[in-house]
């Protein structure tokens, strides 16, 4: 059924897209490449499906504006129910030349934690439906000799993310951690944390108050994003220098990417930065993308040095979770990252899927090139000696290649 052809279930401002199109038994999926000519569709699924922080028009709008590589595509595709044209979801994906070949990532460019499709609503998906639906996405995907797609939680808003259903995707060596908040605010973190993170948590405050005062002070001016914003880059690459670890914020395309965003944020509420200071010194800076009655905690930086003894990262996160709670939000998003202190905290893990498989000859040994790298990956991660030998192995080359 040619799109082009089709009105049914259009929106206000919805045009009948004018690209390529195929369809594919139960579903009918259509190719975009240019945010504009999804904007009217993509927007109005965010405000009345099901999506996570990670998938806001506006967030999108920022990756294309600023980090797209230049031997990259849009690939935005729209799928449809085949007999009514109803929308049913819509896929970000891009196209990239890596290594002499193109591949099918993501449209996320290192700032999406998650890939999800944006959902029409919260119509329960099955291997079936997934399959099916991603049969029409394949069918007008533009030629490429594999595909990678990382993050794919297995739940968007408590429905079946379609992506974590097909069958090639598998489980990676990578989670994600989360906290559900509810009841009344100032009794939260004791309600819902571990007694052990409440006592630890409650011992720093206290130290922290002690030195002149702790207030939690959230970037609400154009003034105060830029000042805070500031601090949590130059803390978050001083620490990551001392770590030798490298840190994406390192490239200043990026640092402009969620420096725009936070100031967006300021009118669409999309994102909201926090900074936790005692006396006259901010010693915690945490970066959130706000969907619905969700917190992301996307960027965290600390200045462990300021007060003694005392983990501030924990701190700002104990009184973000009270401060949520207070403000309405019911879930506490702590990212991808397998850190200590998440289970410390007593959130709940979950594992990420991926879908990487090569479509054409040169695409396959690619893919298994990486699929063998993942597992040497999670031996190193498994093996406590093998771990710590190779953090100071790079620790030692990243100081060597920065000069230090």
């Amino acid at each position: 059924m040619p799109m082009a052809a089709m009105t049914t279930g259009l929106a206000d401002g919805e045009a009948a897209p004018h690209v390529a199109g195929a369809a594919s038994g139960a579903y009918v999926a259509q190719l975009h490449t240019s945010l504009e000519a999804v904007k009217p569709l993509w927007q109005r699924l965010e405000a009345t499906g099901v999506c996570t922080g990670h998938q806001h028009f506006a967030w999108a709008e920022g990756i294309v504006e600023g980090l797209l590589p230049q031997k990259a595509d849009l690939a935005i595709v729209e799928v449809r129910d085949a007999g009514t044209g109803e929308p049913r979801m819509l896929v970000p994906l891009m196209r990239r030349r890596a290594f002499h070949h193109w591949v099918i990532e993501w449209l996320s460019c290192g700032v999406c934690d998650y890939a999800a499709p944006l959902l029409a609503d919260a119509t329960p998906w099955t291997r079936q439906s997934a399959e099916a639906a991603w049969a029409a996405v394949l069918s007008v995907l533009p030629p490429a000799d594999r595909i990678h797609i990382v993050g794919i939680p297995k739940e968007v808003g408590g429905v079946a993310n379609p992506l974590a259903l097909l069958s090639p995707a598998r489980d990676s060596i990578h989670s994600h951690y989360g906290i559900a908040m509810d009841g009344d605010a100032e009794t939260v973190v004791k309600r819902i944390c571990r007694p052990s993170f409440v006592k630890a948590l409650n011992k720093d405050l206290r130290r922290l108050d002690r030195n002149g005062g702790l207030a939690l002070v959230e970037a609400d001016t154009p003034a105060l994003v830029d000042s805070i914003f500031g601090k949590l880059v130059q803390m978050r690459l001083s620490r990551f220098r001392e770590l030798g670890r490298f840190d994406l914020l390192a490239r200043p395309p990026v640092i402009d990417f969620y420096r725009k965003a936070a100031h967006r944020g300021l009118t669409d509420g999309s994102v909201r930065i926090f900074g936790l200071r005692a006396g006259n010194v901010m010693v915690a800076v945490q970066y959130l993308a706000v969907h619905l009655g969700t917190l992301h905690a996307l960027l965290i930086a600390i200045d462990q040095a300021a007060v003694p003894n005392v983990s501030p990262g924990l701190c700002i996160m104990g009184e973000l979770i009270k401060w949520g709670r207070g403000a309405g939000f019911d879930y506490f998003d702590l990212s991808v990252g397998n850190q200590s202190y998440k289970e410390h905290m007593g959130a709940v893990k979950s594992v990420l899927s991926e879908l990487c498989y090569g479509i054409t000859l040169k695409g396959v040994a690619v893919s298994q090139a990486i699929k063998y790298r993942g597992r040497g990956v999670a031996f190193v991660r498994d093996n406590p000696r093998l771990f710590k030998l190779a953090q100071e192995f790079m620790q030692r080359w990243r100081r060597l290649r920065s000069g230090g």
